[in-house]
Order: structure tokens, then C-alpha cells, then sequence
């Protein structure tokens, strides 16, 4: 595949550019299209677009229809590519728009593309109209190296809530470097239950264009990607999406990491016990003055951990990260008994506390953070938040 250089586009050899950037970048490959058709047919154009990012046509790139009652992570990600695809292809109309009434020039004059067949199904009045041009195959291949790079942009953006703020790495061939990385995560999203650590290495390719060790999270150059109750209500937060969040916080690329990569070996003390074994360690501090907090370790290797730090009154609890997020996406969501040991009484104990049975309810708190850290200390077998 031929994509002309920088004719076509002027990006630089390797930059971080937003969504809205990344599309006005791409717009020469749609107007390049239009003005190789002749009599081109907005109408049909927009449906092409449409058609190829909805989830349940026969276009589409993504076939995830009917996720109403697949996994949890199977639902947050189908309405994430919904979303996108949608406000995509709204940016799209309009470039279509632009691109009959107020053309701007292309960079470096005429487009010379050769663009390979990506499997991207026309629907049958664009096949039409764009090879019955009497510009030939050149409206088509334009038309085609934009289309791929529509539905590369949206699946780029499947880890992040806030995905119109990510800082995705594009090249002169635009996100093209992101194609083995999609086929690899898709894969895994199509034919069996995606993993968390999948989503975060994807997620790590699409910013930085390099992989690395499986985790929870990344630092990089631009910023942080953690998950998005990180910050976020433990309540109604999505369980497996990322959030980025602006700001240098190392040099390079930091992998985040649970402390116990297999939390099944960690120690455990039975939940019931806490009110005896605790009793000589308990402050007599309300649990409403709880706050937390969460720091990081410094990078090892190109990993770190981090912990929610709580605070109660002159004691403080640090929580591994990694496993309050583990008990996060777990936990079930019902009407639970209430109950029995106080917040400080399960965050002072060493390893994780368990019940082998019996229902056994522990206080929430109005902090997010310090919800996150109780999920942290719980084994999470049979967790429910209420």
C-alpha cells in the first residue's frame, strides 16, 4: 500500500493528536474521494459511513449486536462502539458537507493512493456510485483508506470514557500501526470474555505504539491510563473501561501491576473474627472522617504499583490498588444483608479478610476512594455492593 507521503496529509512522523485532531488529518483521503466521483451523492456516502460503524447492519465492522445480555465488559465495550461510531459518523456528514460546498486544497496537490482491501462491506448504492465514476479506481481507493481509518479511530477509542480527550499516537500512514493490536483485542472480544489486562495493552498501543508487561494501568509521556472508577463511583462506574488523565507523571512508559499477581495466595483472615482479633486496635474515630487517597510507588523496571492510603484519625491503611480494583470488577450489584465490623477494623489487616459462608456486611462509606479501598481488603468471592 501506497499512501503518497505526506500528500495526503501533514502529519509529522510520529505525534498524539485527539480524536477531532486524528479526523481533520484524515479529511483530505474523504474530499480527495469526492472530487474523484463524479456526481457523487452525499446521501449515499453518509449511509456508507453509517453503515460500517453501527453495530447490527450488514456493513458493519464491528458485529456486536444483541449485547443487551452478553458479559459485563462484552456491554461496556458495545456501548462504547455505539456511542463513537455514532458521533463519528455525525463529524463525517458534516466533513461531507464541507467537502462539496467549501473544499480546501489538498497538501501537496493531487492524491496518489493505493489502498488494499480491507473487508469493509459497501453497501450496494455507494459499490455504484464510486466504481461507475469516470474517475475510476481512484475515488474508490481514497474512499476505501478513509473508511479503514474511520473504523480504526473508533476502535482506538474503545478502552476510554473520556475518549474524545486520549492522545492517540498517529503516523504518516495515520492509524494504521494500531491494526495487529485491534485484530489481536477483537479477537478476543468476538470469541470468548475479553480481559482486563487486554483492553489496557490495546489500550497502551493505540498511545504509545509499544507493548508491554500485562497490568492494570500505564503511565506515558502525556499522561495516565487507570480505570475509571479510579476517581469515579465505585456505585456506577464501568468496571473495565480506562480513563486518561492528562499530565506528565514519568518519562516513557510505566506498567501498573497488582502487588499479587495471584491474589488466591495472599493471606486471608475470616471476616468474622475482626471484632475480637481488632478490638485493642480499633481508634475511637468516627468512620466518617475517613479520607484517601491514592499514591503511587516510584517505576521498577518499567512497573510500579499503587495503593489507596487511608486515614483515620492517627492510623493510616495503605490498600494495594491493583486488587481494590480486582474487587471492583467482581463484586455483584444486589440487596445484601447488613452488618458487622467497621471500616478501620477490616483495613488494619494484613492480607485480604474473608467469610467462608456466611453473610456478613461491613459499612460502606461516602468516599469513593475509601469504597474502593474496603473492595481491596475483601476476597472477592461473593462480594455484593448494595
Amino acid at each position: 500500500m501506497t499512501l503518497g507521503g505526506n500528500r495526503w496529509n501533514t502529519l509529522p512522523e510520529r505525534a498524539n493528536l485527539t480524536a477531532d485532531s486524528v479526523f481533520a488529518q484524515l479529511r483530505p483521503l474523504l474530499q480527495g474521494a469526492v472530487q474523484a466521483t463524479d456526481d457523487v451523492d452525499p446521501h449515499i456516502l453518509d449511509e456508507q459511513i453509517r453503515a460500517t460503524l453501527a453495530l447490527g447492519t450488514r456493513e458493519t465492522s464491528l458485529p456486536l449486536s444483541g449485547y443487551a445480555d452478553a458479559a459485563p465488559v462484552t456491554r461496556e465495550l458495545a456501548e462504547q462502539a455505539r456511542t463513537i461510531g455514532e458521533t463519528l459518523a455525525q463529524w463525517a456528514s458534516r466533513a461531507l458537507a464541507e467537502s462539496l460546498d467549501a473544499p480546501v486544497p489538498l497538501p501537496g496537490g493531487p492524491l496518489a493512493i493505493r489502498s488494499h482491501c480491507d473487508g469493509h462491506l459497501l453497501t450496494p448504492p455507494a459499490a455504484d456510485l464510486l466504481l461507475g465514476s469516470r474517475g475510476g479506481p481512484v475515488g474508490m481507493q481514497l474512499y476505501n483508506e478513509w473508511l479503514h481509518q474511520m473504523v480504526l479511530l473508533r476502535d482506538a477509542l474503545l478502552p476510554f470514557t473520556n475518549w474524545a480527550e486520549v492522545p492517540l499516537l498517529v503516523t504518516p500512514q495515520g492509524l494504521r500501526h494500531v491494526e495487529a493490536a485491534r485484530e489481536k483485542f477483537l479477537a478476543e472480544l468476538m470469541f470468548r470474555q475479553v480481559r482486563h489486562t487486554s483492553i489496557v495493552a490495546f489500550a497502551r498501543t493505540v498511545v504509545t505504539g509499544t507493548s508491554g508487561l500485562a497490568g492494570y494501568g500505564f503511565d506515558h509521556d502525556t499522561g495516565t491510563a487507570l480505570p475509571a472508577v479510579v476517581g469515579g463511583s465505585v456505585l456506577t462506574a464501568p468496571r473495565y473501561l480506562l480513563s486518561w488523565r492528562p499530565g506528565s507523571v514519568t518519562t516513557g512508559t510505566a506498567t501498573y501491576v497488582a502487588v499479587h499477581a495471584d491474589y488466591y495466595a495472599a493471606p486471608r483472615t475470616p471476616l468474622q473474627d475482626l471484632g475480637a482479633t481488632l478490638k485493642d486496635l480499633a481508634e475511637d474515630v468516627p468512620d466518617a472522617v475517613l479520607s484517601a487517597r491514592v499514591v503511587a510507588s516510584p517505576v521498577v523496571g518499567g512497573v510500579r504499583t499503587a495503593a489507596v492510603e487511608v486515614v483515620r484519625g492517627a492510623q493510616t491503611s495503605r490498600v494495594d490498588l491493583g486488587q481494590a480494583l480486582r474487587g471492583h470488577r467482581f463484586a455483584h450489584r444486589r440487596p445484601t444483608a447488613v452488618a458487622a465490623p467497621e471500616i478501620g477494623a477490616v483495613l488494619v489487616v494484613d492480607g485480604l479478610v474473608w467469610t467462608d459462608g456466611a453473610e456478613i456486611g461491613v459499612p460502606a462509606h461516602p468516599d469513593d476512594l475509601v469504597r474502593l479501598a474496603l473492595l481491596g481488603k475483601l476476597y472477592p468471592d461473593n462480594v455484593v455492593l448494595r
